[in-house]
């Protein structure tokens, strides 16, 4: 968010809004560290704080040094449109990938035609194979447009970039839509295996004013 000034608005809940010229209005709603030992990291409509319905137009998830508790694992997302009880709504996504190693010996583009979904409803990847390395993470954002319409399936795209396992910079790029025209009112985060044991989610609403 190069450019925009941020400022405390004195709530109890931590609420913070960013304006920016022609850039409108984010509102954090949730903040979501990893204990540690988690398997999941889930944002639901009315549960813990979270708001995810047709108070905003836009949500943007924030991915902040996603550390994995098994080595060489995917970092994926799923969606509910029943308040989290099951993950699994219907799906159609792209994904390609670009990396780089610290050798500089290698470069690499691609499509990821075995990690794409078509009318999928499992976990959809978002990024690359993180390290258990102290210092491996992956980091990034994801959007979410407009996922309480009744009318309109749920676009999305995200772009991480991960610390490889193997001492590589790898930067993803998802996108597709939830195919279904009921309101999405979950977002649920996790590694393919494992746990995630460190690292934290910012949800954040963005409109055109406050």
């Amino acid at each position: 968010m190069t450019g925009i000034v941020a400022q405390n608005v004195g709530r109890t809940s931590g609420l913070i809004k960013a304006a920016s010229g022609g850039g409108g209005v984010w509102t954090l709603i949730k903040t979501l560290p990893s204990s540690g030992s988690d398997g999941t990291l889930d944002f639901v409509d009315g549960s813990d704080d979270v708001t995810l319905d047709s108070t905003y137009p836009i949500y943007v998830f924030k991915f902040i040094n996603m550390h994995p508790g098994t080595h060489d694992v995917l970092f994926m997302m799923n969606l509910s449109e029943d308040g989290g009880s099951n993950w699994n709504v219907t799906k159609t996504t792209t994904l390609w990938y670009t990396g780089h190693d610290e050798a500089d010996s290698s470069t690499s583009l691609a499509y990821w035609a075995s990690k794409d979904l078509a009318q999928g409803t499992g976990y959809q990847t978002i990024s690359l194979h993180p390290g258990t390395d102290n210092d491996q993470s992956c980091s990034g954002e994801m959007w979410l447009f407009n996922p309480s319409s009744t009318t309109y399936v749920k676009h999305f795209m995200s772009t991480l970039n991960t610390y490889y396992h193997n001492d590589y910079t790898y930067s993803t790029f998802c996108a597709g839509y939830g195919n279904t025209t009921s309101a999405v009112d979950g977002v649920s985060f996790k590694m393919e295996s494992g746990e995630i044991q460190g690292g934290k989610i910012k949800l954040y609403g963005l409109k055109d004013s406050a």
